[in-house]
């Protein structure tokens, strides 16, 4: 999907799906975040316009021109280097993006520089029907594949949940139907 057409695809989301968001989902994600956040895939801004010291970046820059039309702060990732410092964000969020990069090795060692040493990093993918639903995605990621894949670059798991509600059957019936993980980057490392 080219960068116009996925932006116009966001800006189409249901009342339903706005309402979601800002009333179940953020506020349960912002429950694992604290300090200065880097939403990485922020896509149109809701969560940064949900949480404040929220910063936003993304490969697309029709949505980084609507999110900095919105008041907020977000930047352009050019050629897979995050624009920050080291050590530059307490928590960073990756919220379905890991499921559309075959080799997320770059982009994870990326977000270990940027975040801070016991800095949260809390990462979302779809359920197998949210999987399904986007051509675009290319790895499919159950519990165990998202925590070896964590690990394996360094990070350290602090828990997992589902949403919108913990119940297995929904993942096969509800396309919003996600897998968190909190993980952290470990301090002295």
């Amino acid at each position: 999907m080219e960068h116009a057409d996925y932006y116009a695809y966001l800006r189409s989301r249901s009342r339903l799906g706005d309402f979601y968001r800002r009333f179940w989902l953020y506020p349960r994600l912002s429950r694992h975040l604290q300090g200065h956040v880097l939403d990485v895939g922020c896509g149109i801004g809701d969560m940064l316009a949900f949480r404040p010291d929220t910063v936003g970046v993304d490969i697309n820059p029709h949505t980084v021109a609507y999110v900095r039309s919105r008041g907020l702060e977000a930047h352009v990732m050019v050629e897979g280097r995050l624009p920050f410092g080291d050590a530059s964000f307490d928590g960073v969020v990756l919220d379905n993006v890991l499921e559309h990069i075959a080799d997320p090795q770059p982009l994870l060692g990326e977000v270990r520089r940027v975040l801070r040493p016991g800095g949260a990093f809390l990462v979302g993918v779809p359920g197998r029907k949210g999987y399904a639903s986007d051509p675009d995605h290319k790895v499919f990621y159950d519990r165990p594949l998202l925590k070896s894949r964590l690990e394996g670059a360094g990070f350290v798991v602090r828990s997992f949940f589902c949403m919108p509600i913990p119940l297995a059957m929904l993942d096969t019936r509800v396309s919003q139907y996600c897998l968190y993980g909190v993980f952290h980057a470990p301090r002295g490392a």
